[in-house]
């Protein structure tokens, strides 16, 4: 074997006739790697040495050859062996950024930084990338960059190396220079948007870069009002950031640069509206209805103002019954105004949701879902999601049957889908609700994998909760009383609801759903108004270490109720600050970073 070699084996290949030294065969450079690969450094610079001086500074050996004499300390004998190699192969640049780190390693940093910097003032434009990637093996990241600025010097052009420089400055955290790049490159090539925008999300992780980076946007904005580019990319800055009022800005002005019909102010205000920010979002709408009566996105935009409005309506509580009548109205104007089609269907099945889960009348909304399932031209995922909707009606009428029977078919017709993936989830939601766990966690464990992330998540969620609370109490008895509240709330039950979570808590203390039941509690308390009763209820769960958890998620609550229902703006800005701190990987915090800067009076 090659490790077994001897030093006797040495002093034969040493007293070998010359001619033989002259010609080695490949077995002598491979047993001289073995050793140098073991750390038997002398033994390896005694075989390569032996090398004819051009197989030395061959590319395979000289590596391997230089190890060996720097494992020795011979430091003069690997600067020879590296300026053999250079006289042999002038055109090597790389071999130059070895030299230096051979001074280096000797530990003459002034040495290598000499030779460094004459490798970089003697690049030609296709030695560029070769250095470069020697240096960047060396981890000598200024070095790296230096030597991309000298190919942009050679090239003659300012965006030359920018995504190799603009990945340098990324992995040495300097924000600033990050941002000049993106934004020169942007500058000179349009099409490079997607590009700049997909870094700057990978680098911008603190307010102060995102704050630097809108200012310079906006006066680039101001100072070039021909070029869309600057607006596109300060929209989608302040869509990363939440600020629907400014992406709105940049969406009209966009719309009436490129004519778009209010396409573009359509797609931010239905953002702002999933991201719950109804204001920003009621202003979009109607911006579309006034400026585009008539046009293409007028009729949804029309359907989606009136159905924001409702949601702003459910989500402000205590949930005002005369503005739900009214939202109806408003309902029935639109479908008087643009007619009952399969294009407002949207409209009918709002208006059934409206009347069963709001205002208790289960009989009319289901006609309404029987009309648009009996519409003639209406797509399948129209008729579909009619059919869910109806499905919802018949669990809060408590007949299951009617409501898996629907879901069913969905899931059959929709296989592989968001919409059946959907009715898949309400079927387990179904089972978990009936105490059918085993059911339940099936259909769950499918979803998981579901290509729509909420989906998907919501899945894991209800999987994890049925899983932690059955691990141990195998039959499940707490959970099912959980799961006959949450079937409770889902029925907008609420008084029910909040008895038997108050039962729950009494019949088993210490039980693993403690803080789910807490925190549903605060939620059911703040939707009846009682405010104090809701923050004292997430107090339970914030000052006790064991339900950490869900720790970030009543932080987030309590503050919420504080600034939107008790009006205390510091105890809010308290908590949001308590937040941001102590739960920095929350989903939470982008949103508890946004709340706080409003509250504290920054200048959004």
């Amino acid at each position: 074997m090659v490790c077994g070699v001897s030093l006797l084996a040495l002093l034969a290949i040493a007293a070998a006739p010359v001619a033989r030294a002259q010609a080695p065969d490949d077995g002598s450079i491979q047993l001289a790697r073995e050793y140098e690969r073991k750390g038997e450094h002398e033994k390896a610079a005694y075989l390569f040495g032996r090398l004819r001086t051009d197989e030395q500074t061959a590319p395979n050996v000289l590596p391997n050859y230089l190890a060996a004499l720097q494992g020795l300390r011979r430091t003069k004998d690997a600067e020879k062996l590296v300026k053999r190699a250079i006289k042999q192969r002038p055109q090597d640049q790389t071999l130059g950024v070895t030299l230096g780190l051979v001074a280096a390693t000797s530990g003459d940093s002034t040495a290598a930084a000499k030779q460094w910097e004459r490798v970089v003032q003697l690049l030609s434009s296709e030695q560029v990338v070769p250095v470069a990637t020697s240096f960047q093996q060396a981890n000598l990241p200024t070095w790296t960059t230096r030597t991309y600025l000298r190919g942009r010097q050679l090239a003659g052009n300012e965006t030359e190396y920018a995504s190799q420089l603009i990945g340098l400055y990324t992995q040495q955290g300097q924000t600033d220079k990050v941002l000049v790049e993106t934004l020169r490159l942007v500058r000179d090539d349009e099409q490079q948007l997607p590009f700049v925008r997909n870094m700057l999300q990978n680098n911008l992780q603190d307010e102060a870069a995102f704050a630097t980076l809108e200012k310079e946007l906006l006066t680039q904005v101001q100072r070039n009002p021909d070029r869309a580019v600057y607006s596109e990319l300060l929209l989608w800055l302040q869509v990363q950031r939440r600020d629907f009022t400014g992406a709105l800005m940049q969406a009209k002005a966009l719309d009436r640069r490129g004519r778009t019909q209010g396409r573009r102010v359509l797609e931010v205000a239905e953002i702002a509206r999933r991201n719950k920010d109804y204001e920003s979002a009621i202003g979009g709408f109607e911006y579309i209805t006034r400026e585009y009566a008539g046009q293409p996105f007028y009729a949804l935009a029309r359907q989606r103002l009136v159905q924001t409005r409702e949601d702003q309506v459910r989500n402000t509580y205590p949930v005002d019954q005369a503005q739900l009548r009214g939202l109806l109205k408003e309902y029935e104007q639109v479908l008087t105004d643009l007619g009952r089609t399969p294009e407002t269907a949207p409209v009918l099945r709002s208006m059934a949701a409206l009347l069963a889960f709001q205002l208790g009348e289960q009989a009319p909304a289901m006609k309404l879902l029987e009309e648009v399932i009996a519409m003639p031209r209406a797509s399948s995922d129209v008729v579909d999601q009619a059919k869910i909707d109806l499905a919802d009606i018949y669990v809060l009428r408590a007949e299951p049957w009617e409501a898996t029977l629907l879901y069913s078919q969905v899931e059959k017709s929709h296989k592989d889908t968001p919409l059946g993936y959907d009715a898949k989830l309400r079927n387990a939601r179904l089972s978990y609700f009936a105490g059918d766990f085993k059911l339940a966690k099936s259909h769950l464990d499918i979803l998981k994998q579901a290509t729509t992330r909420e989906i998907a998540n919501d899945a894991m969620q209800l999987s994890l909760l049925i899983t932690d609370n059955t691990a141990q109490d195998t039959s499940g008895v707490a959970l099912r009383d959980y799961a006959a509240v949450e079937q409770l709330v889902f029925q907008n039950k609420l008084p029910e609801a909040l008895r038997g979570l108050d039962g729950l808590l009494v019949k088993y203390p210490g039980h693993a759903l403690q803080d789910e039941a807490w925190y549903l509690k605060a939620q059911l308390q703040r939707r009846t108004s009682d405010y104090a009763g809701a923050i004292s209820t997430l107090e339970r769960i914030t000052t006790n270490p064991k339900y950490d958890v869900l720790s970030d998620d009543a932080l987030f609550l309590a503050a919420s109720i504080q600034q939107e229902n008790i009006q205390d703006r510091e105890k809010a800005q308290q908590l949001y600050q308590q937040l941001i701190t102590k739960h920095a990987g929350s989903i939470y915090v982008a949103e508890a970073r946004k709340r706080f800067r409003q509250l504290r009076g920054d200048t959004l």
